[in-house]
């Protein structure tokens, strides 16, 4: 499905946003600590868009199931492949902002 294709490269740019601007805050949270804070908030944004297209594309795949059945096994392959990678690239981000806070 393109739509779960096209998703997944906009949630792929988010991680990629949040993870920059949380490195920054943290390189920057001495020096410069009103910016470094702005980058943070930044970065938990991207985060919250992160999730608000994840729960997009959940719902699709379960109205695609209560309508098709099963998705197509490769389709269902590629997608948990791309979600494990995007899992893994949230939880580093996390663990970046919680440092950020400590």
């Amino acid at each position: 499905m393109k739509v779960i294709q096209r998703l997944s490269e906009e949630i792929e740019d988010e991680l990629k946003g949040a993870k920059c601007y949380i490195k920054m805050a943290l390189e920057y949270k001495s020096e410069y600590p009103d910016l470094s804070k702005t980058l943070y908030n930044i970065s938990t944004q991207e985060m919250e868009h992160v999730k608000m297209l994840h729960d997009c594309v959940v719902d699709i795949i379960k109205d695609y199931r209560e309508e098709h059945g099963e998705p197509p096994a490769d389709m269902l392959a590629v997608y948990e492949y791309v979600h494990k990678q995007q899992i893994d690239k949230s939880a580093y981000i996390k663990t970046l902002q919680t440092m950020y806070k400590e």
